[in-house]
């Protein structure tokens, strides 16, 4: 199972053994000494999960292993390549399964077109389905019992508790079956269903105060008086000030040619890099807007294909064409000459943005989609 992180990995292998799975986690900081143990402990079997990072995973090669699970998609697709990489080796058979949110769509399309296969969308089990295959095991287990035998101490027992106490034996059976279970239940919840929203219709009713307010409105300030629009001090309009962009540590400051003048809001930026380029809004440094052009820090080596993407995305009708951020910072760059015009692709508007790609331009060719 890869994870991103080395706080993920652990905190994943902590979360699997309390479910009672042979789980373990290895990432950066653990010692070369410890790795090669836990290793040697999934080849013996003793292991059933390994939670790793992308570097602590590499040269792994264990048979035992039949399916990677991506619970963090990858930044570019060559990680994922090699994560996939851990079974079907030498021949043999294994599965690959990769979780994706909405936003993260635009990196499984660039993996797609990497390993030149679809990647085939799995149907997650109803609650119903989950409890059905839960209640079939439980019975299995008792009919397994029966059939070996050797029950007569604990029948005797039974027996006896049925006569002190005046229980019935399918009472008592009960409630050994849940001391059996332990504190996680036999079956799953249902979940919570959802109200259809309806929106309230709204009167206006007078207040009994309105009249009073109203007269307090069309009150004017007496000779002496000054009216607060009157002693404030003329306003003066001009050029936003600039202030200096620095860029984070580990990662790169780009420029896009959307700002304030096109009325772009932060979280419509936001929010078209993350779902576009399959990016966690948390990875995402600092942004500054400016009136023409905004500049933005992304994290530094993030795949090509996913920059030419972005370079079409289009917010609030002003295609990105994101490149690298040159470094003068004057404030005083123009719009660009070139403007496309007709219709503006897909692309995103302010307060939202659509998943899972773009458009083609009016006369151009679609782009491949598998």
């Amino acid at each position: 199972m890869f994870a991103r992180t080395k706080q993920a990995t652990e905190e994943l292998a902590e979360k699997l053994q309390a479910r009672g799975l042979a789980a373990a986690a290895i990432n950066g900081d653990i010692a070369q000494a410890q790795r090669e143990r836990v290793i040697q402990q999934l080849k013996d079997g003793k292991l059933d999960i390994l939670v790793a990072t992308d570097v602590a995973a590499r040269g792994l090669d264990v048979e035992r292993i039949s399916h990677v699970l991506n619970y963090d998609i990858p930044y570019d697709t060559e990680s994922y390549v090699h994560r996939i990489g851990r079974t079907g080796r030498a021949g043999r058979s294994g599965e690959a399964i990769l979780f994706v949110s909405p936003r993260e769509r635009g990196m499984l399309h660039a993996i797609e077109r990497a390993t030149r296969q679809p990647i085939e969308q799995m149907q997650l089990p109803s609650v119903e389905v989950v409890n059905d295959v839960r209640i079939g095991k439980f019975k299995q287990r008792i009919s397994d019992m029966l059939a070996q035998g050797e029950l007569g101490e604990f029948q005797k027992l039974i027996e006896q508790y049925e006569q002190e106490h005046n229980v019935p034996a399918v009472e008592i059976a009960a409630a050994l079956a849940r001391i059996a279970q332990g504190d996680q239940p036999l079956l799953l919840a249902p979940p919570p269903k959802r109200e259809k929203y309806e929106p309230a219709t709204r009167e206006r009713k007078p207040r009994e105060h309105e009249g009073a307010a109203r007269a307090s409105r069309e009150h004017k300030p007496r000779a002496h008086e000054a009216s607060p629009r009157e002693s404030a001090p003329p306003r003066e309009f001009g050029q936003r000030p600039v202030r200096a962009h620095a860029t984070e540590q580990g990662k790169r400051t780009y420029r896009i040619e959307v700002g304030h003048e096109h009325g772009v809001k932060p979280g419509n930026i936001i929010g078209a890099i993350a779902n576009e380029a399959g990016l966690d809004s948390q990875y995402i440094g600092r942004l500054s807007i400016r009136d023409h052009y905004s500049l933005i820090d992304l994290p530094d080596g993030m795949p090509k294909e996913v920059f030419e993407h972005l370079k079409k995305v289009w917010v609030v009708q002003q295609q990105l064409r994101i490149h690298e951020w040159d470094g003068s910072d004057t404030g005083s760059s123009a719009p660009p000459t070139h403007r496309p015009g007709g219709h503006k692709p897909g692309g995103f508007k302010p307060g939202g943005h659509k998943p899972g790609g773009f458009k083609p331009r009016p006369g151009g060719k679609p782009p491949h989609r598998k």
